[in-house]
């Protein structure tokens, strides 16, 4: 739990405080980061989380229902980040796709809630219930998570530093987001050992969530190349990324 808690609360600190260090205009590598992360968030979903969703799962259609309900809560919460939370830049598109996300001006409020909506939801995917079985593996979606969360924190302060007019406003959003992922872990684990969350309704939040990944990683993965332009070196990264997720399945 400890391990658990270090991580989703000082990577994405980390990475958001990176944008005070780091320059963002030279970006190419930070693409391929999240073709990386991506890839491999969706590998370990479909060789993974989703094989043992069902496997546990009693009521197979329910939990399709929810995967699916997961990825359209997805799309909800996107349209109220734009896509911040799978990496988004303003100088990372092509200027006419910024030009389509300069249009709508989100508040940093509403930015944030969205994002701590579903880092909470990310943090609660971590909760072990014995009834998931020895082969969920928790330290591999945690290090999805991580990699996921790292450049998502990086892009919402990068975003936020333009939006508030200076770095230091932008700390206590930083804070709140980082803690956001850590607080759905303590809830979910406190509810499930309370027995106040049934089996039945953790695997329907897992299923929640990994609609959420399907969702965020081939959103990435898609966005990655402007126009659908085939790309050899991101189309090799990305499959290195579903490669670790194949490999951790079978490794662990």
């Amino acid at each position: 739990m400890t391990l658990k808690l270090l991580v989703l609360f000082f990577v994405p600190l980390l990475a958001g405080m990176l944008v005070f260090i780091v320059p963002t205009g030279k970006l190419r590598s930070y693409r391929l980061m999240l073709v990386f992360a991506g890839s491999y968030l969706f590998g370990l979903t479909v060789v993974h989380i989703l094989p043992e969703l069902y496997r546990t799962s009693s009521e197979l259609e329910l939990t399709g229902l929810f995967v699916l309900a997961g990825f359209f809560l997805q799309q909800l919460l996107e349209y109220l980040t734009s896509g911040i939370e799978h990496g988004h830049l303003p100088s990372v598109h092509d200027h006419a796709h910024h030009h389509n996300h300069q249009h709508r001006q989100i508040s940093a409020l509403v930015l944030l809630l969205a994002l701590c909506v579903h880092a909470f939801l990310e943090g609660a995917m971590l909760a072990q219930p014995a009834t998931m079985g020895f082969g969920y593996d928790v330290h591999a979606i945690l290090l999805g998570i991580a990699l996921h969360r790292a450049p998502a924190a990086f892009a919402l302060i990068t975003v936020l530093v333009h939006q508030l007019h200076g770095k230091a406003r932008t700390l206590p959003y930083l804070f709140v987001f980082s803690f956001a992922a850590p607080a759905g872990l303590l809830l979910a684990s406190y509810l499930a050992h309370q027995e106040l969350l049934t089996a039945s309704g953790l695997t329907w939040l897992y299923a929640l969530v990994s609609g959420n990944f399907l969702h965020i990683s081939t959103t990435i993965v898609f966005e990655s190349s402007p126009e659908h332009h085939f790309n050899a070196r991101k189309l090799a990264v990305a499959v290195l990324g579903a490669l670790l997720a194949v490999g951790v399945e079978y490794m662990m």
